[in-house]
């Protein structure tokens, strides 16, 4: 099998295990086919932008050129700091884009990877957040109208929680274990200001997330096109957006957005 195209994240199917698709020009590949089996990544060297498609000699953010990392609405600062999302306002870097993305349901969430995180997402990421995350359990917090009530939210809990998942924890699978999350959420409600409780969920359904792991890496090294043009190891496993392959090698490729690889399995 031979393909061909630029990478971008990896989409998903919440089945447990979860199953990878990933897109690389005019096919649509299902990576659990392929665990447990030798797979060549082979980059060609170049980098097109995942937002305007020209060719970049360097990836900002994630596959952007810096045009589009400076300017387009997929890298305003409201991305990672939803608090300061302005599309309610009618207000952003692109409001027509604000409007359709940001002034919609988001949900305030809980996480557990190696420890409990707390973050915010669209309505319709569910649990796709999480997959990506790498968390193999996730609850709904809180349900805001649009996104920076949910970012004011996150902003009072990062004083008690992490807002980070800790990605090489993560791929060694040190996951936190002896926490019951319908509990926590109880705990973590009564952290919200009063004038922010009444978005808080009445769902409690605590989803768990299985990996198509075969084995997880004592400790895991990155590795890098820049570095490694031609990749050529056994598949182990999926988690978050990270392939991990024989002897805890890794690659992220969300990060890679954009680069132009040849796969052959």
């Amino acid at each position: 099998m031979r393909a061909i195209g630029t990478l971008d994240k990896m989409s998903t199917a919440f089945i447990n295990p979860v199953q990878y698709f990933l897109n690389l020009g005019n096919d649509k590949l299902l990576m659990n086919e392929f665990i447990g089996k030798k797979i060549q990544l082979r980059w060609t060297g170049n980098i097109y932008c995942t937002v305007c498609s020209k060719k970049t000699y360097k990836s900002f953010g994630e596959g952007m050129c810096y045009n589009c990392f400076a300017n387009a609405p997929e890298n305003a600062e409201c991305i990672l700091r939803p608090e300061l999302c302005q599309a309610h306002l009618g207000q952003g870097r692109d409001p027509e884009w604000e409007q359709r993305a940001h002034n919609r349901p988001h949900f305030v969430y809980l996480a557990l990877t190696n420890t409990i995180k707390v973050g915010v997402t669209r309505e319709d990421q569910i649990p796709t957040r999480w997959i990506d995350q790498g968390a193999h359990k996730g609850i709904i917090l809180a349900e805001t109208p649009y996104r920076q009530l949910a970012g004011f939210i996150e902003v009072v809990l990062k004083d008690h929680l992490s807002d980070k998942t800790n990605w090489q924890k993560m791929l060694k699978n040190e996951p936190y274990s002896g926490l019951d999350l319908v509990e926590e959420k109880k705990r973590i409600i009564e952290l919200i200001p009063e004038i922010y409780r009444q978005y808080a969920s009445a769902n409690n359904e605590v989803i768990e997330i299985i990996y198509p792991v075969l084995e997880y890496p004592a400790k895991v090294t990155s590795l890098s096109f820049e570095k490694i043009s031609n990749i050529e190891m056994e598949l182990k496993g999926i988690r978050g957006q990270y392939f991990i392959f024989e002897n805890g090698h890794v690659i992220n490729i969300r990060s890679k957005s954009g680069y132009e690889v040849e796969l052959n399995a």
